[in-house]
């Protein structure tokens, strides 16, 4: 099973209104470290970008990838994304999908 689809299936995500492809992660603890969705290996980058006040925290995977939000009490915001989701995201933030490498199998 590819990346994208095991992480979905391990977790619990609800499809974010209007934003097709995006999902956000559910009945998780809040200051869930993306390390732990994707595992110790995964290659992860971390921007702060104008268009969010939090740093954006983004992983590639095989067929779309995660963006993570923390905000400064340490808790996070998931959100699980399609390749089309996943790069209409990054555009928004102004984020460039070449400067993201791609990441293993998520852990769980």
């Amino acid at each position: 099973m590819a990346a994208f689809e095991r992480l979905k299936a391990a977790w619990t995500w609800r499809p974010l209104p209007n934003c097709p492809g995006r999902f956000v992660l559910r009945d998780a603890p809040q200051d869930l470290d993306p390390r732990v969705l994707l595992g110790p290996d995964a290659d992860f980058c971390r921007f702060t970008v104008p268009a969010t006040p939090d740093p954006v925290v983004v992983a590639r995977l095989d067929n779309g990838g995660l963006i993570s939000y923390q905000h400064a009490d340490g808790t996070y915001v998931h959100t699980l994304n399609t390749s089309e989701g996943f790069a209409r995201k990054l555009s928004q933030l102004g984020i460039p999908l070449d400067a993201i490498p791609s990441s293993p199998r998520p852990a769980r």
